[in-house]
């Protein structure tokens, strides 16, 4: 059989080892990555191999030539361009015309090929995917599979919270021929991201082996140093690490070694290694050919490439020094840092936990380095979660690193585009908008500051300006010691995951675009802000309706920046307003939860008090609301949620609104009253505005105070829904509680389950396994089993904690709670890790 390599890969989240090299080209141990590959084919029955090749083709050319030394004939097919990993395996069609396996040529592992080969021939399909079981599936494409192993749905890196299993696609395939009928010419195309997709869709049986063995995507840093420790360790069966010399020691030719050298395995020690005097190097550590430990030197679990010098008594814990590299006496290098290809660490020096060091630079002797020469870089893994980039204030999110943040921001965006950016009122997001400032300018990015305005405000000027993007600063609503960095498209929506991922990439491989003296970005304050968010808001609105009705009201604004702006909408609106909290406070922006309810009963007493035709309490960034009805009632977030369906509904006959899946059945109930229809979409508030964004909807709601009116803004605005209730009740001549009264009954409940991070896919998969029977089961957003009209069971993994989050709906409260305690000891059963 014949094989494709694929190893066109630049490993950019590999820098700066792969600077000088391609990622295939990396060194495990004694060999490049892609040889123990070859290695593993030969062994296993492949008779020819063609490698695709693009980034530094050359270097993989002449290292492997024709294959004759190792046994193996070798043919190469160059990509001009990147063609992605199906269009480079097109690209070698005259050389597949029988059955061919692919696999990558910059991963490890061990599997079994000839298992995988006779599951194929047995299944009879155009495509077999070698599975493989991993705690953590994120950063993969996670694949689904029924009981016979015919894949039932594709996943490429999805969030935490809607993986649906612990299989991976470790990009090893066996594939028929017809298969590259498939596949378009010289066009960029992706097996897993293009082609499986569509040969699902179009009905094409597609199956996954599940693997067994070592497998491991050297993609990363970390993970290089994951799967070198690992071959060390005999974790990879076929690897041969050359002569064993006792005590967890393997060595090449001609190694010297010091009697009072101290040496505990495991370890390499390549040709020619030099061990010195009271050298002490302690394992899973790598020396490679020619390098010279000098006397006293420590090592610790380091990895050191070929031609090194590590000087007398310098020290190496968790480190990778790469190729022709001097450490002189007394230096140190502390864990997860890199020093790159020809670098020189003067004596003495010290370099600090996960610093890069870009290649043929010098470090000057008793220097301190605790960021990146020439660009930096910090410890975290990820940047982005649920809130955009979060952390602790001076502690997770510094100046200097809320600096690189924009920096890395701004090489995303064309030089001379514009940003926004807004804040809160407290000083923590205030200096940390700052630094933020301080570094898209240098990308070559221009600045509007907007000072401090709502976050609505501040989305909508970005989408209606002819900015590119925005940045929003703001305390955390859940710790005030936290601060939440939020990035913006131009039409002021959160940015993509995608997105987020190249904002990522450029951090952490601290690839910065630093422009010349002229192009530096220039920094201005926004004009109108406020002014233009006002004049669209009320042209939206049946301002006359509104003002003729003349509406009493009692509006809590939160000491926030909407007091700022929404006194005078209301005033234009000629509403009667009674107003709580309407001071800017920029020390105290967050409320406990005893202050909130405080507040919320004095509303509730107030609006009673006065007769008030309702209360309002907006959230401090403006995007959220509670309600209080004309009768003093607090309202229940699916409750307002359920009013202003009916409403908008009763407004607009046949129009859809889009709901989370988590929601109650009485939203199909409502939307049937006024032949209308319910877009149900994933839990996350993100989800609903792509759908508010993408499809034809006049509202969406989420029952936890988020209201979002395309009309207007595909964004969640609390000002806005309290406006279009104004509106609703003017025109419709009808009273809060005289709707609520007449709204359909509810009963659901909640539970949590906690879940070790590691085992959320595989939980996630059992579950699937459990109900994959069940004709009504629904597993677009987590796995949902619908009993009955009115009572079914959710079950999906919270994105950002430790838990699952499950919710039921049922006939009666009681039921409700006894169907939540079921399905949250199914999953209980299944969550402790085997």
């Amino acid at each position: 059989m014949k094989a494709v390599v694929m190893a066109g890969g630049s490993g950019s989240r590999l820098r700066p080892l792969t600077i000088q090299r391609p990622k295939p080209m990396i060194p495990i141990v004694n060999k490049p990555v892609m040889s123990h590959i070859l290695d593993l084919l030969k062994r296993h029955g492949i008779t020819e191999v063609v490698i695709t090749v693009q980034y530094l083709a050359d270097l993989i050319q002449d290292y492997f030539g024709d294959g004759s030394a190792i046994g193996l004939p070798i043919r190469y097919s160059v990509e001009e361009t990147p063609l992605g990993t199906a269009g480079s395996v097109r690209n070698a069609l005259d050389f597949l015309d029988d059955t061919f396996m692919v696999i990558s040529g910059d991963a490890l592992t061990n599997f079994n090929l000839v298992d995988l080969i006779n599951y194929h021939k047995q299944a009879k399909t155009l495509a077999t995917i070698a599975i493989y079981n991993i705690s953590n599936p994120v950063e993969y494409g996670v694949i689904t599979t029924n009981s016979l192993g015919q894949i039932t749905h594709f996943q490429e890196k999805p969030s935490r919270g809607s993986v649906m299993s612990d299989h991976i696609n470790t990009g090893i395939y066996v594939l028929e021929p017809d298969i590259l009928d498939f596949i378009p010419s010289n066009t960029p195309f992706d097996f897993a991201k293009d082609l499986f997709p569509m040969l699902h869709d179009k009905g094409y049986p597609l199956y996954g082996y599940v693997a067994e063995g070592y497998w491991c995507d050297v993609g990363n840093i970390a993970e290089y140093i994951r799967a070198t420790a690992n071959a060390l360790e005999g974790k990879v069966e076929g690897i041969s690490l050359g002569r064993y010399i006792g005590n967890g020691v393997w060595a090449g030719q001609d190694v010297e070694i010091s009697p009072t050298a101290h040496l505990e395995g495991p370890l390499y020690l390549g040709n020619s290694v030099q061990i010195k005097d009271d050298v002490s190097i302690r394992g899973p550590t790598v020396i490679r050919d020619y390098t010279v430990v000098d006397n006293g030197a420590q090592i610790d679990r380091s990895i050191v490439w070929r031609n090194c010098y590590i000087g007398e008594r310098a020290q190496l814990s968790g480190a990778v020094v790469l190729r022709q590299c001097s450490l002189k006496t007394y230096s140190t290098v502390f864990e997860s840092a890199v020093i790159g290809d020809g670098t020189i660490i003067g004596e003495g020096a010290v370099i600090h936990p996960s610093v890069k060091i870009w290649p043929g630079k010098e470090v000057e002797p008793g220097a301190i380095v605790n960021s990146s020469i020439i660009w930096g870089s910090q410890g975290r893994r990820v940047l982005f979660g649920r809130y955009g980039v979060t952390g602790v204030v001076n502690i997770d999110l510094t100046p200097e690193f809320s600096s690189k943040l924009g920096a890395a921001f701004g090489a995303t965006l064309n030089k001379g585009s514009v940003v926004t950016i807004n804040r809160d009122t407290h000083r923590s997001p205030r200096m940390i908008k700052r630094a933020i400032i301080s570094g898209l300018p240098s990308a070559g990015v221009n600045v509007w500051d907007l000072g401090s305005q709502p976050i609505p405000v501040a989305r909508y000027f970005t989408k209606i300006s002819r900015a590119e993007a925005g940045v929003h600063v703001r305390l955390s609503p859940f710790d005030q010691r936290v601060v939440d960095i939020r990035f913006m498209d131009n039409e002021g929506l959160n940015i993509s995951k995608d997105n987020e991922r190249t904002i990522e990439r450029i951090f952490f491989r601290e690839d910065f675009r630093r422009v010349y003296l002229d192009d530096i970005g220039i920094i201005d304050y926004a004009q109108n802000v406020r002014e233009r968010y006002i004049d669209d808001y009320l042209k939206l609105l049946n301002t006359k309706a509104i003002q003729d009705f003349g509406f009493n009201l009692v509006i809590d604004f939160a000491d926030a920046p909407i007091a700022n702006v929404l006194p005078i909408i209301l005033d234009e609106l000629q509403c009667n307003v009674v107003a709580l909290n309407a001071n800017i406070d920029k020390i105290n922006t967050l409320p406990s939860q005893s202050q909130l309810q405080t507040t919320l009963k004095q509303m509730q007493l107030i609006t009673t008090a006065l007769g008030a035709q309702f209360g309002a309490r907006l959230y401090p960034g403006g995007e959220k609301i509670i309600f209080v009805d004309d009768r003093g009632n607090l309202l229940r977030g699916i409750t307002a949620c359920a009013l202003m369906v009916e409403l908008a509904l009763r407004d607009a006959p046949g129009s859809t609104i889009a709901i989370p899946t988590n929601m109650p059945n009485i939203f199909e109930q409502i939307a049937e009253r006024h032949s209308g229809k319910i877009l149900r979409t994933e839990m996350e508030t993100d989800a609903l505005v792509k759908a508010t964004h993408t499809h034809h909807v006049i509202m969406g709601c989420d029952g936890k105070g988020n209201f979002i009116f395309p009309d207007f803004h595909s964004t969640t605005d609390g000002m806005m829904a309290l406006a279009k209730l104004l509106e609703y009740l003017a025109t419709q001549k009808i009273s809060i509680s005289d709707i609520t009264l007449n709204l359909p009954p509810y009963f659901v409940a909640e539970r949590r389950v906690s879940c070790v991070w590691e085992a959320k896919p595989r939980v996630m998969r059992l579950i699937n396994e459990k109900f994959s029977n069940d004709k009504n089961q629904d597993t677009n957003y987590g796995i949902k089993v619908n009993l009955g009209i009115n009572k079914w069971g959710l079950i999906v993994p919270d994105p950002d904690q430790p838990y699952f989050r499950i919710t039921t709906e049922a006939e009666s409260q009681i039921e409700a709670e006894a169907l939540a305690d079921e399905y949250a000891q199914i999953v209980e059963r299944i969550s402790p890790l085997e």
